[in-house]
């Protein structure tokens, strides 16, 4: 089976989207599928480049902004699409946008069937220009969404029930499937029996992912302010993006004015880096409006560390939890406080639900997903030809 992966900047660091079509591609590729990617240029010059390669689209005015996200889209070449589709049994579509629109297209005349995966909500970009709690504009961009690509597509991969029912609410006409992005896990973590050690003097506290405004960070520091432990907390912020001065700066005025009572950590970390603080970590916060899934926290889960995770309409990263005290109101400072307080407090269960949740990402692991994959494309195949 041939399958052509369609991702605007697939190479690009720093973005999830890519990162998670990376990861798909490669362990596509370990289960035997015959897998090439249509992108833009890799713009490292010394690192891979697509098998179909697109210039680099820039965009007047807003370039900066697109680029500030962490994104940048490739400019359709129909030549290069049609010879990518082409040698395609199926396209595996990953975002909404033009370049997906034109490959479908293409795909249609030549008669090879389209799927994708839905990685974005609307929110995820208009909270970047402040409208991402208005109902209409985000309303209206879904439904571009589902014009520009997922009406384009015989399946469509949901990697949360919470994204399912939002698609079937908003008549999506594909074939829905619930299929994990999946997580890499450890290598024999199944098999290893240490029992993580949590940093206690001051308790670790760590917040991993994208410094922007829907991941909403802000609200954690606020929920320092008001612990009983706030003096006792030392907060480690991993991760970076278009938000990340403001963070910093409100973090800064927070501990100046003694609202807090160590200074919080920031940082980019290395995957190996990001497993040392987990291994140290007394609790996960997760406090996103807007989630596709979240499976930084996984990373988080697989070392045993205890999350707090925000619950809401647009956040499907509260799948996760395995009991109430692991969940709290979007947005609610004062309920975030009183969790981490409680958990603070009951260091016992603490450690009993540590070693529950290390064994609840199992079913995340990527082989399943991959699994899942393969099968949604053999469907596609088999029912596009009867058609």
């Amino acid at each position: 089976m041939k399958v052509l992966i369609v991702c605007n900047s697939f190479f690009l660091r720093g973005n999830g989207l890519a990162a998670s079509a990376r990861t798909t591609a490669h362990y596509l590729r370990e289960a035997g599928v015959d897998v090439k990617i249509l992108s833009m240029n890799n713009l490292d010059p010394d690192g891979p480049q697509p098998d179909f390669c697109l210039k680099k689209l820039y965009i007047p005015v807003f370039q900066k902004i697109v680029e500030s996200e962490g994104y940048c889209f490739a400019l359709s070449d129909d030549k290069v699409i049609r010879e990518a589709v082409q040698w395609a049994d199926v396209i595996h579509l990953e975002e909404p946008f033009i370049l997906e629109k034109n490959v479908a297209k293409v795909a249609k005349e030549l008669g090879v069937p389209c799927v994708g995966t839905y990685h974005l909500h609307p929110e995820n970009i208009f909270y970047t220009v402040g409208l991402g709690m208005m109902r209409l504009p985000n309303q209206l961009l879904l439904r571009f969404f589902r014009r520009c690509m997922f009406d384009w597509c015989t399946d469509i991969q949901c990697p949360t029930e919470n994204v399912m029912e939002r698609l079937r609410s908003n008549n999506f006409k594909a074939r829905l499937h619930l299929i994990p992005n999946g997580a890499v896990l450890e290598e024999g973590l199944r098999e290893r029996q240490e029992t993580q050690q949590p940093q206690t003097d001051p308790y670790l506290i760590v917040c991993i992912g994208r410094l922007s405004r829907e991941k909403d960070q802000m609200t954690l520091l606020r929920a320092i302010k008001h612990s009983k432990y706030r003096d006792e907390i030392q907060l480690f912020i991993a991760g970076q993006g278009p938000h990340e001065l403001a963070i910093k700066a409100k973090a800064l005025l927070m501990y100046k004015r003694g609202k807090i009572g160590l200074m919080p950590k920031f940082g980019f970390l290395s995957k190996e880096e990001l497993l040392q603080l987990n291994k140290k970590a007394y609790l996960y916060v997760h406090c996103a409006v807007v989630e596709v899934e979240g499976l930084s926290c996984i990373e988080s889960l697989q070392e045993g560390v205890v999350p707090i995770i925000a619950q809401g309409r647009l956040t499907a990263t509260s799948q996760f939890a395995l009991c109430p005290k692991s969940l709290f109101p979007a947005r609610n400072a004062r309920a975030l406080a009183r969790r981490i307080d409680w958990w603070i407090e009951h260091p016992d269960y603490r450690a009993e639900m540590s070693a529950k949740y290390a064994e609840s990402i199992f079913k995340y692991d990527i082989h399943n997903s991959i699994a899942k994959l393969i099968k949604m494309y053999q469907t596609a195949i088999r029912k596009y030809k009867r058609n």
